[in-house]
């Protein structure tokens, strides 16, 4: 922009550009202007640890943003950036580093070429000094604190506290060979990760390789690498029923030799994530995502049929009914009804809320105690009431659910309901991301959150899903330690948040979900957290034991018969229960 006027401009500065004239500063716009540039530059000088002459800012700009991008920055590229000499440059380099800003990492073993990049300390002072010039640009353009505009960019000091900063590259790259191999599922959260490749590549200072698979084809995998005299991948991703069975099988390595000597702290996770990694007192994993099955209900369409949300499976039934429109191209509630593991996931969960597992647990002050099962607690529970009740309520729902339910598995049941074709759903939030960062689903906004509805003899649970990751138990020894590093940071609270930041949904942590850049995304963060705070998370409803795996799939084709109209409720259940004994009783369960 041009700062002359004269005769032929009588109206004032014209952008260059356009040759549109520019409206005139008041003169208190002015001042309010050079008031900003004053506090902008004490801001400055007091939140970073920077000295004059040397250009450091455009050094530091430069570094930031290509660790951000996962870019590789070089003492080189560097010096570049700044506009120097090279001299001058390598001198402000050195001054920086001297401060403790910059992290220095060798590119090979034999450290003739280096890699640069932002220290933890340079990081944590750069989100310090976002906040602080968030708050000077509010006033500045006239936004109200008070505003939900202004509570973004406000944070008062409890808040900022909680904020968690970007994670840092590690002081020392890890040395795998072949780089980091990785069999993982193909969900949001590992599809974040995938995103954020290069930058985790810049991060631990090698090259990434992960394999996504189905949840079915993911367990296969998991133990066909088992059975492999070494592993073929360094970290596995573990749906959390599975590590009673695989810890069992001693297809995972026992983690607690490096949590002990590490003193590595789980208490920032949800606690049912937690003893849902554990087998035999052991700890086999550590947990990356925590995923409730929840009601997903159009807050809109019950609010215009004077409905209240449902809590109980006979209110759900009465609203299905009365939103289901088949001529209007609108359903119900879509539900997992797909044969196998989806429908016996969706008939576990249906049990629970009628009370009963789908083994035979003791109970515990939380509700059923799967930590310490063993012999007759581990017997199937097909022929018991809570049985027979969920089949029953499958069958009443399927008549207000979409055509195609019988094909419906997770993914499927949430696009139904993203694209307001169903009006409720059972979703786990793995899959939110459909409805919540999806501004043109009908849903947008327009969704409330329950717990699982109860039946008779029930109490208000969850049932939790989710992955953790886990070490091969035959993975090579020389490569423990740098896997062991590449799970915690991989796991850790500020790529947690990233994953968020990148696409994802969900945490395991509770630090993540009350960061308030994090919170601030959906209010499904909150409901989720206090729902973990209260108790309300369940991992009994599909309990991580031995068998538990071939129960649910013995449960969801059996029971696709009778939805399919094809066999009896008691029949199908007198199947299950048979197939279910054969099975546990052949492994020496019981």
């Amino acid at each position: 922009m041009s700062d002359l006027t004269d005769e032929s401009h009588p109206e004032g500065p014209y952008d260059s550009l356009s040759e549109t004239p520019m409206p005139k500063l008041s003169n208190t716009e002015l001042s309010r202007f050079i008031d900003f540039i004053e506090q902008f530059e004490e801001e400055t000088e007091s939140s970073l640890s920077m000295k004059q002459g040397y250009r450091e800012m455009r050094m530091m700009l430069h570094l930031m943003r290509n660790h951000l991008a996962g870019r590789l920055t070089t003492p080189t590229s560097l010096a570049d950036a700044s506009g120097l000499s090279y001299g001058t440059a390598k001198r402000g380099i050195e001054s920086i580093m001297a401060r403790g800003l910059i992290l220095s990492r060798p590119r090979t073993k034999s450290g003739k070429t280096v890699s640069l990049h932002p220290s933890s300390l340079m990081i944590e002072e750069w989100e310090t000094y976002a906040h602080r010039i968030k708050a000077l640009l509010g006033p500045l353009f006239g936004v109200d604190p008070a505003s939900d505009s202004g509570r973004k960019i406000f944070h008062d000091p409890a808040a900022t506290s909680q904020v968690i900063s970007p994670p840092a590259v590690l002081s020392a790259r890890l040395e795998l060979k072949g780089g980091l191999r990785g069999l993982i599922h193909a969900d949001p959260t590992f599809m974040a990760m995938h995103n954020l490749k290069q930058q985790l590549e810049s991060i631990f200072g090698l090259a990434i390789h992960n394999s996504a698979r189905s949840i079915d084809d993911l367990l296969e995998a998991v133990l066909n690498n088992g059975a492999r005299a070494k592993s073929r991948y360094d970290l596995v991703a573990c749906d959390l029923p599975w590590f009673g069975e695989l810890a069992s099988k001693g297809l995972l390595l026992p983690l607690d030799r490096f949590i002990r000597r590490d003193a590595y702290d789980l208490s920032d996770f949800h606690p049912v994530a937690v003893q849902s990694t554990q087998y035999a007192g052991r700890q086999y994993g550590i947990p990356l995502q925590t995923t409730p099955e929840l009601l997903c209900y159009r807050k809109d369409i019950l609010e215009e049929a004077q409905l209240e949300p449902p809590t109980t499976t006979e209110e759900l039934i009465k609203a299905a009914r009365r939103l289901h429109d088949p001529a209007r191209g609108r359903y119900g509630i879509a539900w997992n009804a797909a044969r196998g593991t989806p429908l016996g996931h969706t008939f576990s969960f249906l049990m629970a809320k009628f009370g009963q597992p789908i083994l035979n647990l003791s109970r515990n002050e939380r509700g059923y105690d799967f930590q310490h099962a063993s012999g007759e607690e581990l017997r199937p529970m097909f022929q018991s009431d809570a049985a027979y009740r969920a089949c029953e309520y499958m069958l009443d729902i399927l008549k207000y659910s979409p055509p195609n339910i019988l094909n419906m598995a997770w993914y499927e049941r949430a696009q139904s309901y993203a694209t307001g074709e169903a009006c409720m759903a059972y979703c786990y939030t793995l899959l939110a991301p459909l409805i919540e960062f999806n501004r043109k689903s009908p849903a947008w906004g327009k969704t409330g959150y329950l717990p699982h509805p109860i039946g008779n003899h029930g109490r208000v649970i969850t049932p939790i899903g989710g992955y953790a990751l886990a070490i091969p138990a035959n993975l090579a020894e020389e490569r423990l330690e740098d896997v062991w590093t590449a799970l915690r940071h991989l796991t850790s609270a500020n790529m947690s948040k990233l994953y968020i930041l990148n696409g994802s949904l969900v945490t395991p942590r509770f630090s993540v979900s009350r960061d308030p850049e994090v919170s601030a995304l959906s209010p499904l963060i909150g409901i989720v957290d206090d729902m973990a705070e209260k108790g309300v998370l369940q991992a009994w409803p599909r309990p991580p034991v031995p068998g538990i795996t071939e129960v649910i799939s013995i449960a969801g084709h059996e029971i696709f018969e009778v939805l399919d109209g094809r066999r009896s409720i008691k029949k199908a259940l007198s199947l299950a229960q048979d197939k279910a004994d054969r099975v546990m009783r052949d492994r020496g369960i019981y």
